[in-house]
């Protein structure tokens, strides 16, 4: 099952979680957007665009054969027996930013008997806020608002800037930067809102994983723009913690990924601190763990680089049939925590906001309720 962490938006922006407020709106306020689109499953295509075959997500494992045929998911293995350094102490506690649909949801049906349910297993834990309009006036202000928040709170935010350039290789999510020297400016005036404190940063979904429509050329100039953000973004804030796109354990293999990787810059500690796997997918933690760890091992780089996993929407796994588009039979996977207990695996995050449509149980992007109830519940 493989569909592109941005399922395209008609008007421009996607998002698939809290969504930081446009230029239509002066205040420094970050506020969730409602839009035609929602990033959704990183993969090739979560609508496979007519110049590109399906994508390979949608049955073939990243250990797929050369044939195409699939084979199984990675199983979970062992630790790397590279040895690792401890990583710094961090905090443990996620930051939940107070704006979003579901919340809005929430406080606008009080009397709704699905309510208790989603308040308490969605609209309660922390998600990531994404930055998936190319406003460069007000992006600072808007970041500000985000890691101020949670500085003041001593709680951990999670940032996914999502305006590279043809983010999805021209699929369903329009938008972005007009051109990489634009993105570059972004990104330095996204940086400048990070403040001190820590923050995690999934830097562009699908930027990396999903680069296959691009010319050779065009492909080393976006790896180029996104090894310079992982600097800008550290150099801003060294306690900025910025994690790159690596696709998912249905995907690639991960040797394939991993030379992609170290070609955007994911394998220096001057700008990165590892990779991010399961963007908007349903592909299980066990798997990824194993993807992850046997790309970080391909990828070669400092021991101190880790992974986090989107864990969102993975309780059961991928469905059997490579649907991307609000399956049914999906379950919440393990609540977000930056402590996995896991060798090498940094955080589970949840990068897609639960019950957020890709589109089949509402427009996609907006909250939906029956999905959310149905994912929450037991």
């Amino acid at each position: 099952m493989v569909a592109a962490a941005s399922v395209v938006v008609a008007v421009g922006t996607a998002t698939g979680m809290l969504s930081a407020l446009d230029d239509r709106h002066p205040s420094d306020e970050a506020r969730p957007r409602l839009v035609s689109g929602s990033p959704s499953r990183t993969s090739p295509s979560a609508v496979p665009s007519a110049s590109r075959p399906p994508s390979p997500s949608a049955s073939p494992s990243a250990s797929a054969s050369r044939d195409g045929k699939a084979s199984a998911s990675p199983s979970p293995r062992k630790a790397s027996t590279r040895s690792a350094k401890a990583r710094p102490a961090t905090a443990t506690r996620l930051y939940r930013y107070p704006a979003s649909q579901v919340l809005d949801w929430v406080q606008d049906h009080p009397g709704d008997s699905r309510t208790g349910v989603i308040a308490a297993r969605i609209a309660d834990q922390p998600a990531a806020v994404w930055f998936a309009d190319y406003s460069p006036a007000t992006i600072t202000s808007r970041v500000r608002a985000v890691t101020s928040g949670g500085a003041a709170q001593g709680r951990v935010p999670v940032l996914v800037p999502y305006a590279i350039p043809e983010r999805d290789c021209g699929g369903a999510s329009q938008g972005g930067a007009p051109d990489l020297g634009a993105y570059d400016a972004w990104i330095d005036r996204f940086a400048a809102g990070l403040g001190s404190a820590e923050v995690v940063v999934v830097l562009e979904p699908d930027s990396i994983a999903q680069s296959d429509c691009l010319s050779d050329a065009g492909r080393a100039d976006r790896f180029a723009s996104l090894a310079r953000a992982g600097r800008v973004l550290k150099a801003a804030n060294p306690r900025a913690r910025v994690y790159y796109d690596a696709g998912h354990s249905g995907w690639r293999p991960a040797t394939e990924q991993a030379g992609l990787l170290k070609q955007a810059g994911a394998a220096s500690a001057a700008g990165s601190d590892g990779i991010f796997s399961n963007v908007s997918n349903f592909h299980t933690t066990s798997a990824e763990i194993a993807y992850d760890r046997q790309v970080l091992d391909a990828l070669a780089g400092p021991s101190t680089l880790g992974a986090v996993i989107d864990t969102s929407r993975n309780g059961n796994g991928a469905p059997p049939d490579g649907e991307w588009c609000d399956p049914a039979g999906r379950k919440l996977g393990r609540p977000p925590t930056l402590s996995t207990g896991e060798a090498r695996i940094d955080a589970y995050l949840w990068v897609k906001l639960p019950g957020e449509s890709d589109g089949c149980r509402g427009t996609p992007g907006t909250f939906s309720p029956s999905y959310a109830y149905d994912l929450a519940s037991p």
